[in-house]
């Protein structure tokens, strides 16, 4: 209990001298040298999670995240921060430790052109999941798009911390009233500090040109160039890949995108490594699959539903030298009045190893409902069910099994603050 109280009194620490700035600047000339808008949550949750591999443990969760935007037009800036603190009440000690996930975006925008760089940076001790930190049970918003890159570890883990940065820019050229064209290129790592899964490298380069054919269809053709890596081993692979997509816009609330096209694989210097050992080397031939990026979203009064797929590589996800993905991705949320929210989302993954690694099948689930009690003070409950399965041997800190986490907590989230310099 010392420790729970020693937690939440760091966190109203960090928080209360933003918070003291905060008010002032917004109405006066003194405070943060800095304008936008800033909103903040505190979160407290004990879980309680089983399964019958691991063990059934109780952890509590101290959380928070932190959301600012300055407002301008020529050069937005936006940043989004999730993060906290998990240690274990009883049973074994899996998932204890600190998670973090930050996004930073920065924009330059003309009349003809605009560039954006983002860099999204996460710390997990488990693969990420639900949520904006990828941690369940934390009481954050889920049922939501969150405004992140999807996660590279298609594979689930626990007791496995790993390191996960995307940083990408790109050039927007605007050619006429109906036609844009994009370049860019970023870079990527998956690292894990303890050694217990293989570190991935990547960068890639892109092009896009995108054609409004009138006010609800547009069409647009995209290349992609991926080169992945992996320290410490000679295996590397390269994917060329080209879509061609088309959008429309059935109604103001509901849209639609569908893009295919084919995914060129050369694979150089590969070991065909699995999840469970380091065969030697083999020759493996390159490959063509197909890459695939289709969707619906649905914007409602008071909520949003979306449903994507998608398929094409990836750099293993950390326990295969190269993969081919699969994933459908299901989201729902709903206001019922100004007190009441719920949200459900839902996931399936398959990883298949371009090198005959096996198929890997997970999914998850999780469904909350938050509901205020108070001015700035509200109280949740989560579930989430996590399974994975394998047709070859798991690495020993892969999830094999079903896994189950229950929570409930309660949540500060005071109003949003319009800072003024």
């Amino acid at each position: 209990m010392n420790t729970v109280f020693k937690l939440l009194a760091f966190s109203l620490t960090v928080c209360a001298p933003v918070a003291a700035q905060v008010v002032p600047e917004a109405t006066s000339g003194r405070g943060l040298p800095i304008r936008g808008t800033l909103h903040y949550d505190l979160r407290y949750s004990q879980t309680a999670e089983f399964s019958g591999d691991l063990g059934d443990w109780q952890s509590a969760i101290v959380s928070g995240d932190v959301n600012y935007s300055n407002g301008k037009q020529r050069y937005p800036f936006m940043l989004n921060y999730g993060g906290g603190y998990s240690w274990t009440i009883s049973g074994p000690e899996l998932n204890d430790g600190f998670f973090q996930h930050v996004m930073l975006s920065q924009g330059i925008v003309r009349r003809k052109w605009s560039l954006t760089f983002s860099d999204s940076v996460s710390f997990t001790p488990i693969a990420p999941t639900t949520g904006f930190s990828g941690t369940p049970g934390t009481g954050e918003p889920i049922g939501q798009p969150n405004p992140a890159p999807p996660s590279g570890e298609s594979i689930l883990n626990v007791k496995t911390r790993a390191i996960s940065s995307n940083a990408t820019g790109g050039l927007s050229i605007i050619l006429n009233s109906s036609t844009n064209l994009s370049v860019g290129g970023g870079s990527s790592l998956l690292d894990y500090p303890d050694g217990n899964a293989i570190d991935t490298n990547s960068w890639m380069a892109n092009a896009s040109l995108n054609r409004r054919l009138n006010a609800r269809n547009s069409l647009s053709a995209a290349y992609s160039y991926t080169q992945y890596s992996y320290p410490g081993r000679s295996d590397t692979f390269l994917t060329n890949s080209a879509i061609f997509s088309y959008t429309r816009q059935w109604t103001r609330r509901l849209s639609t995108h569908a893009g295919i096209g084919p995914d060129w694989v050369d694979i150089a210097n590969a070991s065909s490594s699995s999840q469970g050992g380091t065969p030697p080397t083999p020759t493996v031939p390159n490959s063509t699959v197909l890459g695939v990026d289709a969707g619906v979203m649905y914007d409602m009064k008071f909520g949003s539903a979306g449903l994507n797929f998608s398929q094409g590589t990836n750099g293993g996800a950390g326990y295969l030298i190269g993969a081919q993905s699969d994933n459908i991705n299901a989201d729902y949320s709903r206001e019922f009045g100004r007190d009441l929210t719920v949200g459900v989302t839902a996931n399936y993954m398959r990883t298949a190893g371009l090198e005959n690694g096996g198929v890997t099948n997970a999914k998850y689930f999780g469904t909350q409902a938050t509901r205020r009690v108070g001015r700035y003070i509200s109280v949740f409950g989560n579930y989430t069910a996590i399974m994975q399965s394998s047709s070859s041997a798991l690495n020993a800190n892969a999830l094999s099994g079903l896994l189950q986490v229950v929570s409930f907590g309660i949540g500060y989230s005071p109003r949003e603050t319009h800072l003024r310099h």
